[in-house]
């Protein structure tokens, strides 16, 4: 039996989805994060996990080996933009095919269905993509220390650096920022946990920014906003594409920015893109 396993790594965690020829779904299994820049030895154990789950489920009793020898694989995942990353990875996984790209990819082939249109997929980290007449563009995706505007961690980042400079005088204290040196004991405290914080940890005070009427927070997506518009007009062309939004926080920017072109919901997750990865390598 023919068998293909799509793979979405990010920042926050790793899911898999195993299906047979037909694309019948046989399993799916989760497990932790897949940056293979950020963690390349932690992203290969997640998605060996989550991999080996899946196939234990969809055939208990047999050799996890074995099955994964006759499984062609589709891996979209963060860090893909570090030189090397990829190559490094496919070499320690046990399919009998694997072919690497970005998640930033496997997420537009997903979301467009193959169609003409833009994704901005906005997660932990985010990227900008578009596909026109079949050409693939990316912009952005450089990640949390260089880039990923708009971003859950990006955005939790700027929260906690803000909280610091209210701190110090240098910018209003509001209730929200107050609130962010509370939470870890103050100015040092916080310091702290963000010096052993995760891009995960700091994408996790992010959601909240869009449901708040603290100034803070205001300012802090209006800055972000006009980055996320900037890249999205960056990639439109003659006749404004379609803009598919993605990612956890991709509604919550829909709802912000959607008004300014026209927005499809995506017809597919990156799962689906990863699956059709496979296929296309077959």
């Amino acid at each position: 039996m023919r068998l293909f396993l799509g793979v979405d790594g990010g920042g926050s965690g790793c899911r898999v989805r195993l299906t047979d020829a037909d694309g019948h779904v046989l399993a799916e299994a989760a497990s932790g994060p897949a940056n293979i820049a950020l963690d390349p030895e932690g992203a290969c154990a997640n998605i060996l996990a989550a991999s080996t789950r899946a196939v234990v489920a969809a055939f208990p009793g047999q050799s996890p080996a074995d099955v994964m020898a006759r499984t062609t694989a589709g891996l979209g995942l963060a860090g893909t933009v570090a030189a090397g990353a990829g190559a490094w990875l496919a070499a320690r996984l046990p399919f009998a095919r694997a072919v690497i790209e970005s998640d930033a990819y496997t997420s537009t082939l997903g979301a467009l269905g193959g169609q003409d249109g833009i994704v901005a997929a906005m997660g932990t980290g985010s990227v900008f993509a578009a596909l026109r007449g079949g050409a693939y563009r990316q912009i952005g995706g450089w990640g949390f220390l260089l880039g990923d505007e708009g971003s859950g961690a990006v955005l939790g980042r700027r929260l906690v650096a803000l909280a610091l400079r209210a701190g110090d005088g240098l910018a209003a204290m509001t209730p929200l920022l107050a609130g962010v040196l509370d939470r870890h004991g103050g100015a040092h405290g916080t310091v702290a946990w963000a010096i052993a914080a995760r891009p995960a940890d700091f994408a996790a005070l992010a959601p909240d920014l869009f449901t708040s009427d603290d100034p803070a927070a205001t300012a802090l997506l209006e800055v972000a906003g006009e980055e996320v518009a900037a890249s999205i007009a960056h990639l439109q062309g003659p006749g404004a594409l379609p803009v598919a939004w993605t990612g956890g926080l991709g509604p919550l920017w829909a709802a912000r920015l959607g008004d300014r072109w026209p927005c499809v919901a995506p017809i597919g997750s990156a799962l689906d893109g990863a699956l059709l990865l496979a296929r296309r390598s077959a």
